[in-house]
C-alpha cells in the first residue's frame, strides 16, 4: 500500500489534541495550525469542545466525515481502541506519537504487537509508535512535534530517532536547507526503512534521500532494493549501533574479524550508499547531491583569492584520492592576460587578494570551460577589497548560463560573507565552511557519480556439484550437528572447484604411519574433533612429518597433550595430508548473519587476527567485487609479485571467490567458513585449499 496518505491527506484527525501548551497533543495541532495545512484538521479530545479555535470531537465516529490520516496521541494503554476505531472507519494511515510500547519492556511490547496486527489485518499503514512524526512542505504538513516546517526543498528525510530527528530540523531551519518530506518512524511496528525509501524513491518532489538508522530490519531485501533506487537517487544515511560485540562469539576467523559494522560497510558500498561520518557531514554532503549535477569525473580544480585556503584544499585533494585538474594550455593562455601578472593560472587558479567580482567571474567561467575539469571549487576570504555579495551573483550567473559540471563555494569568514551565504544558498550553490570539508563532499559525490557509471552487475553461475555439497550439508543438520568437520568440508569444497590435499583419516598410530607412508613422505598431522577449531592453539597440527617414526611420535603426542588442555573435547583420531610446496598462504572466508553473507580475503596462516589484512564483501559476487577485494588489501602487492618474487596466479584468486561465493549463495545455511591457508599458487601452478572448517544452521 502506497504511503501517499501520510504526505498528501485531505483531512488529519489528531487523536489526544490538547488544551494545555506544552503537551505533545497541544504541540502536533498547533504545529499544523501554523505550517498552513490546507485540507480539514479535526481535534480529537472527550474533554474539550474546542482546541486552537476548531471544533474538537468526543471520537473519531463523532466527526462524521472521511479521514485520511489519524494521528494519535493518547497514553500506550488506549491505542488498541483506537486502532480497532480506524478499522472499522476505514482510515488506512495512522501516526502513533505514543511512546510506551516495546521499548519499555514485556508489556509494551505485548501492547505493540496487537496494534501491528490490527493493521495487518484491516490493510493500514502505520507510522511509529514512538515517533515525533511526519512531514510534507509540499502540502505544508506538519505532523510532528519537531520544531516548524522546514523550507521546501528535495531532500527526502527519515530516521528512526525523533530526537535526532528534532535536532535536525533545528539545525536545517537555522541553515534554511530545504526538504520535501520528513519521516521519524520510531519502533517500526510497520512502517519501516525500506518502506520509506521506496516512497521517497517514487515522489518526484524528492531528489536526495537523508537518514540517520540504528538497525535494518530485512538486509537482503534492503540490499536488492537500495541497489536499484541508487541508481536513480542518492541514498546518504548516517548507521550506528555496530559493535564488535558479535564477533567476539565466532568459532571462525572470519566470524572475528569480522565486526558488528563491518557488514552494513558492505551493504552500503554494495548499494551505493553514502555512509554519513555525523549530521554536518550529512548536511555538506546533501547539499552537494540536491543543488547539483552529478560530476562527469574527479578532476577538481581551484580557483581562489587567497594562497593559503588554496594550499589547504590542493592538500585535501590529494589526501582523499581526487584528481587535481591539469588545466590546458588553451585555458591558461585565456587567463593570462586577464589576470595579474602575479596570478597563479595554473591549478588552484590564484587570482589574488585585491580580486573583484569580475575576476572571479572570469577566472570560473573560464575553467568551467576547460574539458579537464569536472568539478569547480571557489574559495573566498574576506579581504579589504572582497566583494562577496556581487562574487555570489556572478557565479549564480554561470551556473545558470553553463550547467552540466557541479560548483562547489567555500566563503571563509562570518559577518562579511553574510549577504553572499544566502545569494548562494537561493541560488543552489553548496557552501562550506572549509576547504577540507568542501572537499569532502566532493569526494562522496564524485565516488557515488562513478559508482552509477558502472554497469550493472552481472552473476555468472560456475559449473558445480550442487547435489553432492548440499547432501554432506544436509546430513549434519538432520544430525543436528553445527560443525563440519575438516575432511567433509573439503569435500564440500571439491564439489565446487577447489582442489585438496590427498588426505585421510586414522585412529591409531599404525593406521597414521600407514596412511603417511601411501601419501608419500613429508605429512601434515591435524587433530580431528568436532570440539576444536583452531587446531594450532592446541598443539593439533604438526607439519613436515617425514618419516614414520616421526608421524607414529606426533600421534601419541597430541592424543596424550590436547586432553590436558581440553578434556571436554571428543577426538577421533587424526587427519594426515599430503606435505604442500610453500607458497603464499591466503585465508578466504564466510561470515553470515541476517544482513547477508559476507566474503572475506586476505593474507592468511597462523597470524591472520594479528596482521588483520583482510577486507570483506557482501556475496553474490562479480569477477569484478572479486577482483576489487584483493587489490583493497596491502597483501596484493605482495601476491603481484615485488623485489624479484614472482608473483602467484590471481586468476585463480578470483576463481576461488566466485566459486566461495555461489557456494554461500547456494547454501543459505552455511553459517561461518574458513579456508584458512589457501595456498596460492603460482602461474601455472596449482592453487590448494590446505584446511578448511564448516559451521551450519538450519
Amino acid at each position: 500500500m502506497s504511503l501517499e496518505q501520510f504526505f498528501n491527506p485531505r483531512s488529519v484527525a489528531i487523536v489526544g489534541a490538547s488544551r494545555e501548551k506544552g503537551k505533545v497533543g497541544y504541540e502536533i495541532l498547533a504545529s499544523m495550525v501554523k505550517g498552513g495545512f490546507a485540507g480539514a484538521i479535526y481535534p480529537v479530545n472527550a474533554k474539550a469542545t474546542e482546541v486552537e479555535g476548531l471544533p474538537c470531537y468526543p471520537g473519531l465516529k463523532a466527526i462524521g466525515k472521511p479521514v485520511d490520516l489519524a494521528i494519535i496521541v493518547i497514553p500506550s494503554k488506549f491505542v488498541v481502541a483506537v486502532m480497532n476505531e480506524c478499522a472499522e472507519l476505514g482510515i488506512k494511515s495512522v501516526v502513533i506519537i505514543t511512546a510506551g510500547f516495546k521499548e519499555t519492556g514485556d508489556a509494551g511490547k505485548a501492547i505493540e504487537l496487537e496494534v501491528a496486527a490490527i493493521a495487518r489485518r484491516n490493510g493500514i499503514r502505520v507510522v511509529g509508535p514512538n515517533c515525533l512524526g511526519v512531514m510534507s512542505t509540499s502540502s505544508k504538513l506538519n505532523g510532528s512535534f519537531g520544531g516548524d516546517l522546514p523550507v521546501e526543498g528535495g531532500i527526502g528525510y527519515m530516521s528512526q530517532s525523533g530526537a535526532l530527528m528534532a535536532a535536525i530540523l533545528d539545525m536545517a531551519n537555522a541553515q534554511k536547507i530545504g526538504f520535501s518530506k520528513l519521516v521519524s518512524f520510531g519502533n517500526k511496528c510497520d512502517v519501516n526503512e525500506l518502506d520509506v525509501i521506496k516512497a521517497f524513491a517514487d515522489d518526484p518532489k524528492t531528489s536526495v534521500i537523508a537518514g540517520y538508522l540504528e538497525n535494518i530490519i530485512d538486509g537482503q531485501a534492503f540490499t536488492r532494493v537500495a541497489e536499484e533506487i541508487s541508481r536513480r537517487k542518492p541514498i546518504l544515511l548516517m548507521k550506528s549501533g555496530g559493535t564488535a560485540a558479535g564477533a567476539k562469539a565466532a568459532s571462525s576467523h572470519t566470524g572475528s574479524l569480522a565486526g558488528g559494522d563491518t557488514v552494513y560497510n558492505c551493504l552500503f558500498q554494495r548499494t551505493g550508499i553514502v555512509r554519513c561520518p555525523s549530521i554536518k557531514a550529512q548536511f555538506d554532503f546533501a547539499q552537494a547531491f540536491a543543488y547539483q549535477p552529478l560530476p562527469p569525473g574527479s578532476r577538481v580544480v581551484v580557483v581562489t583569492n587567497a594562497g593559503g585556503p588554496g594550499i589547504m584544499a590542493a592538500d585535501a585533494i590529494e589526501r582523499e584520492g581526487l584528481t587535481f585538474a591539469k588545466l590546458t594550455e588553451e585555458t591558461m593562455k585565456k587567463l593570462a592576460p586577464k589576470l595579474p601578472p602575479a596570478a597563479n593560472i595554473a591549478n588552484p587558479v590564484d587570482v589574488l587578494g585585491d580580486a573583484l567580482a569580475d575576476r572571479y567571474e572570469f577566472a570560473l567561467d573560464t575553467v568551467l570551460d576547460d574539458p579537464g575539469v569536472d568539478i569547480a571549487l571557489v574559495l573566498l576570504t574576506p579581504q579589504a577589497m572582497t566583494q562577496a555579495t556581487e562574487t555570489a551573483q556572478a557565479m549564480v550567473r554561470i551556473l545558470k548560463a553553463k550547467k552540466g559540471k557541479p560548483v562547489l563555494a567555500c566563503f571563509m569568514g562570518a559577518a562579511k560573507i553574510a549577504e553572499g551565504l544566502r545569494i548562494l544558498r537561493e541560488g543552489s550553490i553548496p557552501q562550506y565552511g572549509s576547504p577540507e570539508s568542501a572537499v569532502k563532499a566532493i569526494k562522496v559525490f564524485a565516488d557515488y557519480a562513478a559508482w552509477r557509471r558502472e554497469p550493472p552487475r552481472v552473476i555468472t553461475p560456475i559449473k558445480v556439484d550442487k547435489a553432492a555439497a548440499g547432501a554432506i550439508l544436509k546430513a549434519h543438520l538432520d544430525k543436528g550437528l553445527r560443525e563440519v568437520g575438516e575432511t567433509e568440508a573439503k569435500k564440500v569444497l571439491e564439489a565446487y572447484g577447489f582442489i585438496t590435499p590427498k588426505s585421510g583419516i586414522a585412529a591409531t598410530a599404525e593406521e597414521a604411519v600407514k596412511l603417511a607412508t601411501s601419501i608419500g613422505f613429508p605429512v601434515v598431522m591435524k587433530i580431528n574433533s568436532p570440539d576444536i577449531s583452531h587446531k594450532s592453539d592446541v598443539g593439533g597440527v604438526k607439519v613436515n612429518l617425514a618419516s614414520a617414526q616421526a608421524v607414529a611420535d606426533a600421534f601419541n603426542g597430541m592424543m596424550s597433550q590436547i586432553p590436558q588442555k581440553m578434556p571436554k573435547a571428543k577426538l577421533e583420531g587424526v587427519s594426515i595430508q599430503e606435505m604442500c610446496k610453500r607458497s603464499q598462504e591466503i585465508i578466504l572466508g564466510v561470515n553470515r548473519d541476517k544482513m547477508g553473507a559476507m566474503l572475506m580475503f586476505g593474507l592468511g596462516g597462523i597470524l591472520v587476527e594479528v596482521l588483520k589484512d583482510v577486507t570483506f564483501a557482501l556475496a553474490p559476487l562479480t569477477e569484478n567485487d572479486a577482483k576489487r577485494m584483493i587489490e583493497s588489501t596491502r597483501t596484493c602487492k605482495i601476491l603481484k609479485g615485488v623485489r624479484g618474487q614472482p608473483g602467484v596466479d590471481m586468476d585463480a584468486l578470483v576463481q576461488a571467490l566466485l566459486r566461495l561465493s555461489q557456494l554461500v549463495t547456494d547454501f543459505p545455511e552455511i553459517k561461518e567458513l574458513d579456508i584458512n591457508p589457501f595456498m596460492a599458487g603460482l602461474p601455472g601452478q596449482t592453487s590448494v585449499a590446505v584446511d578448511a572448517r564448516i559451521s551450519v544452521e538450519k
